[in-house]
């Protein structure tokens, strides 16, 4: 429900875990094979040799000594930067706008989420099946429902069953149609949390 790209984020993840995976290996195989051993001992002397060789390939004023030096930490610094840019770009979408209603004449209509907030705390109050609720709005990657798709999250009582929590659930999503005048989308997740844990079990009866 939020911006993130997953098939970009699941392509990295795939390409870091194969790098590590063969970082691994190798070192695993230098540990306990003399031959992979003697090869990285000789693959890094090689490559030293060759860093000495391009060093004074574009000498620098002191105590920089050549522009190499400052090239390799100045990569390394932008590739920090681009993996904090794209760290703050995952997630995200979250809105406090439940709808959004425009017309021509009349303007512009918007449900604030905190309406709908406090519509299910009340539909809930003295209700011994649920300990916890949340809600919580999101731009939608469609236009469909003026762009804007729900979370509803219930916490069910340590012992109840499931099935009324469901129907307390479906419940709650008729109701919000009926204030909202529309059909949302809304993603509905019951679940235990620490106030479930620490709350009483349901006992009937």
């Amino acid at each position: 429900m939020n911006s993130t790209n997953r098939v970009m984020n699941r392509a990295l993840l795939a390409v870091s875990g194969l790098v590590l995976l063969a970082a691994g290996a190798l070192a695993a195989g230098a540990g306990l094979m003399p031959g992979i051993r003697d090869r990285w001992g000789a693959t890094g002397a090689g490559l030293l040799a060759t860093w000495h060789a391009l060093l004074p390939t574009a000498p620098a004023p002191e105590p920089l000594g050549s522009w190499w030096a400052l090239a390799v930490p100045a990569l390394a610094l932008i590739g920090a930067a681009a993996c904090v840019f794209w760290l703050t770009r995952q997630g995200g979408g979250r809105t406090g706008t439940a709808a959004l209603a425009q017309d021509a004449e009349l303007g512009d209509t918007s449900v604030d989420i905190s309406y709908l907030a406090a519509a299910v705390e009340d539909a809930l109050e003295g209700n011994r099946a649920v300990v916890g609720t949340s809600l919580t709005a999101w731009r939608a990657r469609t236009n469909r429902d003026g762009g804007t798709a729900l979370r509803l999250t219930l916490q069910a009582r340590k012992g109840a069953s499931p099935r009324p929590v469901a129907d307390i659930a479906e419940d709650l999503v008729e109701a919000m149609d009926g204030l909202l005048g529309h059909q949302p989308t809304v993603l509905v997740r019951i679940g235990s949390g620490t106030r479930t844990k620490l709350a009483g079990a349901h006992r009937a009866g």
